[in-house]
This record gives structure tokens, sequence and C-alpha cells, in this order.
């Protein structure tokens, strides 16, 4: 989807949409704007249900102040205002109290976002803001000396926060992200300390592969190929749905029976990516006028390397991250389903998955069908693309269980002997 060429009033109805429906503000709370090239001001009403917000609640308020639409504007259009005054950089703002957010907001601290390298890449620089009354010129003096420090993202005391950017999408991704990480600091704090990434660490992932590969113009799509591509994009949305993606982080893949594989592109928003998104990779060669994901090389050397793997996926699900960001072993050990389906889940250093992709590769086997890299992802794998998204969903139900059992008591792991019957009694590998 081409997010710039939808009308401003369009913009704002989506992202609220999600916003929503994702948990992350009320039917009252928030509120999101866009300044056009015109200098007008596209704001979301006070007052009006969120869930059932239109394009004709949106309201366009003129440089001279003169108000067009059938609502009053958000009582927060001051700060907004204020923003875009002493930033002509930013053309949209969000506000909202996502919960883990306002969590931070209410202790007054900044949340780390230094634990995965997309929330550094995505974030940025972060500051706090002094309370004022909601609505408040001085609120909006608060917010907009945070911004004159060339900060996007400011969180404002005992309040939520306050995102500005280049355009709305990228404001979301943004909150999005950092909600995210907030709500991964707040977990890994249930089963241990979280760990930061260094910033020496954080350029290693600066990798530029998936930009330099050769092109190829594809002939033909084959029944196969258009098959993979319907079932990915499924999935794809479903990951998105179930808080396995976010809207630009995330990587499925499928081998082709020609040995060549389709992979997700780079960037792109997962929540509305289409079948013709998907990047096709052969010989080390990506589809003609695309991006694969940055893992490309590693998809293509565990393809290379394993024959019987037909699908891998590399996510980011919140339970089975605060694993990677702290010292504890995730051990699959818990249920029977969750032993049979992952068996062991080794996690490696950070810098493996992007310093030595063929020698990481070798790290799988049916033994070994997922693999956890620290302060990064989780890679799972399987003959099918089914069978990696059913590892994927049952590491993250396996992690959430995990970190729920510490509020209970000690955890009582199934025992070696119990683990030899299972493998007698399911046939698996030793």
């Amino acid at each position: 989807m081409k997010f710039e060429y939808l009308h401003p009033a369009d913009q704002l109805v989506m992202i609220m949409k999600r916003i929503y429906e994702h948990g992350l503000t009320t039917t009252s709370g928030g509120n999101l704007s866009i300044k056009d090239d015109n200098g007008d001001i596209w704001i979301t009403p006070a007052g009006i249900d969120k869930g059932t917000l239109t394009r004709a609640d949106i309201i366009c308020v003129k440089p001279d102040g003169t108000r067009i639409g059938p609502h009053t504007p958000s009582s927060e259009l001051p700060f907004h205002q204020s923003v875009y005054s002493r930033r002509p950089d930013i053309k949209a703002v969000l506000h909202a109290h996502s919960p883990a957010i306002v969590a931070f907001s209410i202790a007054r601290q900044l949340p780390m976002t230094n634990l995965l390298p997309s929330v550094m890449k995505t974030c940025g620089k972060i500051s706090i803001a002094r309370y004022a009354v909601p609505g408040s010129e001085e609120l909006g003096e608060n917010i907009g000396k945070e911004f004159d420090k060339d900060v996007d993202i400011v969180i404002l005391e005992n309040h939520g926060v306050c995102i500005g950017a280049e355009d709305l999408f990228t404001a979301f991704m943004k909150f999005e992200t950092l909600e995210y990480s907030a709500n991964l600091e707040i977990t890994a704090y249930k089963i241990g300390t979280p760990i930061p990434l260094t910033p020496e660490a954080y350029k290693v992932t600066l990798t530029d592969y998936h930009l330099k590969m050769d092109d190829f113009i594809p002939r033909m799509h084959s029944t196969e190929e258009l098959a993979a591509r319907r079932d990915m994009i499924t999935l794809i949305r479903r990951s998105y749905d179930q808080g396995l993606f976010s809207a630009t982080h995330g990587t499925y893949s499928v081998r082709l029976s020609d040995g060549s594989f389709i992979i997700t592109p780079f960037g792109k928003d997962r929540a509305y990516l289409r079948e013709e998104d998907l990047v096709r990779v052969k010989n080390g060669m990506k589809e003609e006028g695309k991006i694969p994901s940055r893992a490309v090389k590693l998809h293509e050397m565990i393809y290379k390397n394993h024959p019987e793997i037909g699908a891998v996926l590399l996510a980011h699900p919140l339970h089975v991250m605060a694993f990677a960001v702290t010292d504890l072993e995730f051990d699959a050990r818990t249920i029977p389903e969750s032993y049979i389906l992952l068996r062991e889940i080794p996690k490696t250093s950070f810098e493996s998955i992007y310093k030595d992709p063929n020698a990481t590769s070798m790290m799988f086997s049916e033994r070994v069908p997922a693999v956890l890299f620290k302060n990064d992802c989780i890679v799972t794998t399987g003959k099918n693309l089914l069978q990696a998204f059913d590892r994927l969903e049952v590491a993250e139900a396996t992690a959430h269980s995990l970190i729920a059992a510490h509020d209970i008591g000690k955890i009582a792991y199934i025992t070696d002997e119990e683990v030899a019957d299972i493998k007698r009694a399911f046939h698996l590998v030793d």
C-alpha cells in the first residue's frame, strides 16, 4: 500500500483504527494529526468514539485558525501546533495512552530502547516532558521544549506519549515499536534483568547484502509459487494480529521446488502486504525492482545447507524475547506438545546472525528446529510453512507459560525419563 496517496483524513482514520483495535488507546483517549503542504492541520475530533471514527469526523484547522468539520478538534490541538511550529520537518503527530508506555509515564522513567537493534533503529532518542494539564498551553510548551532538542519521541509525565515524524505511518511505527519495547522490558524484569545492546554491537547489524543482490526478471509464476505467496500472506497477517510481528519487523520465507525461495520485503508494512510485494530469490539474485528482508542471507544459507527445510521464520514475539534479552535459558520441557515441536532451543550470540550466516545455519537440525538469538530474534524452521509457524506459536505460548509460572512457584520440568518416553512414543531423533 502506498500510504502517501491516501487523503490525510483517510490516513488518520486508518491509523487510529489500528491503534484502537490493538488496545493501544481507549474510546476517548489519544489523538492524531497531519500537517499538509498548505499548512492545514488535519486532526481527530474531541469526544468521538475511536471505534467508529470515519473520514467525515476529521477536522481541518486552517493556518488562520478557521475550523472545517462537524466536531470540535481534539483538546490537545495546542501541543500539536506547538510541535509543528518548532519543527518544520515534522508533518504528523501521534499522541496515545498505551498501557506499557503509560506505566513508564506514571513511574516518570524512560523505557530502554537498546534491548533490540530494530528498536534502536526505529525509535532513536527519547525524552520526558514535565506534567501539565491536558490541553493547556503549558503542556504544549513543555512538549515543544523537548522537540527543540531534536527528539521525536517524548514521554509525558502521568499522561502518555507524543511522537512526531515526517509522515503518519512513520509516527505509528515508532509508537508501536516503543510500546513493544516497553512491554518487553516490563516482561523481562519478571524473570531476570534486561541486558542492553552496546552501540558497538548495534553496528554489526548494519549489513547491506540485501541491497547489493543482482536482479533477475521472472519469466513465469508457477502455481506452486502463487500458492506459496498466498499462504505466506495469510500467515503474515495472522502473525501481525497475534503480535508475533510488528509493522515492519519479522521475516517469513518458503522454499520452492526449483531451489528458489519467496521472502518478505524490507521495510514494508506487514499489516497490508500483498502477494506481489513478496520477493523471489534465486541463485543469489532477487526479483527485479524489489528489496528482500535484511535477513535474506541467513535464509539463503539455511536452505542451502538443509534440503529438508521448506520454510524459515524470523520473529520477535514478546515472551520469547524476554528470554533473549535476559540470562535465563528457554527450556521447552514444559508440556509434551512444547517438547515435541521445539525440542532444544539453544540461545546463541547476537553477532552470529550477522557475521557468519553460513556457520549459523549449521546450528539447525531435526533436533534443533529453532534457535534464539540474544537481543535479536527467534528463528523457527519446518518442512513446510505451517509447521514452522506452529513452532513459532508454540514457542511464544511456552514462553508465556514459563513467565507466568515464575509468579506461581518453582517450575517442574519434564524429567529425563519422561523425555525418553516421549521420544520413543513419537519417534523423535536423538
